[in-house]
């Protein structure tokens, strides 16, 4: 779903600047990273849950037929 949000042409300059600067390939992903780096969301929650113990499958029954 996409939706129309109107900007001044100063902002959507600005946006075009900054899309440039991050290699970003949509003015969506500009502001993505933006609100998210603002509102202090990580990229990525890889490592967040330090003090878990390492995951070990269980090993399951064998399925017989």
């Amino acid at each position: 779903m996409t939706t129309t949000v109107q900007v001044r042409d100063e902002t959507r300059r600005l946006l075009e600047r900054l899309k440039k600067q991050m290699g970003a390939p949509s003015y969506d992903e500009v502001i993505s990273k933006l609100a998210r780096s603002k509102a202090g969301v990580p990229d990525s929650l890889f490592g967040a849950c330090r003090s878990s113990r390492r995951f070990v499958r269980e090993k399951e029954d064998e399925h017989r037929f």
